[in-house]
């Protein structure tokens, strides 16, 4: 187990059951970069990724 899993799992014990939009985990991780802006290049790479889920790999 990496050492980020232990948030992932903790994340899906508390939170799994809830249903979010994009919208709201766009603000939350607005809000987090503000917080702590020495993430701001994970989180940015986090949410391309996210967005670009379903691209097609050859494009």
């Amino acid at each position: 187990m990496y050492y980020t899993d232990r948030g992932i799992e903790e994340l899906e014990r508390r939170r799994g059951e809830e249903e979010v939009s994009f919208a709201w985990l766009s603000e939350q991780l607005r809000t987090f970069t503000d917080l702590n802006p020495e993430f701001e290049t994970a989180v940015e790479r986090l949410a391309t990724w996210l967005a670009r889920l379903d691209d097609d790999e050859d494009e």
